[in-house]
């Protein structure tokens, strides 16, 4: 699913980002470009972030 029409970033990209060690929006724009234009999925893509941490944290 896209998170990030925008820049045409997958939920997927977002959670590799996550895996890759991104921890904050700015980071996953960074690799991927979500976020960076208008915005509006800044709170998707938080979301994401956190939940992959949480599963990375209940792996560990």
């Amino acid at each position: 699913m896209y998170v990030c029409l925008c820049a045409g970033v997958t939920s997927q990209q977002v959670i590799d980002a996550a895996r890759a060690g991104a921890t904050a929006t700015k980071q996953v724009g960074e690799c991927t470009g979500a976020g960076t234009v208008c915005g509006r999925c800044r709170n998707n893509i938080r979301a994401l972030i956190w939940t992959t941490l949480q599963e990375s944290k209940t792996l560990t």
